[in-house]
């Protein structure tokens, strides 16, 4: 499921204040987990241009 189909799935309820709070299916929180995971992963293995010179030995 693509974010923006995660995106047009959440619903929201009216609270009696007349706040909204979202609401979302289990199967679309569980997409919404594996989404934030993998980006969290995906930050983790980034490394700077910097270090990634000096690893490729193309710095001066």
């Amino acid at each position: 499921m693509t974010i923006a189909e995660i995106l047009n799935s959440v619903k929201f309820v009216v609270e009696p204040d007349g706040s909204r709070a979202a609401a979302v299916d289990m199967e679309t929180w569980e997409q919404i987990v594996v989404l934030l995971e993998d980006a969290k992963d995906a930050e983790e293995e980034t490394i700077s241009w910097k270090n990634a010179e000096k690893a490729l030995n193309l710095g001066e």
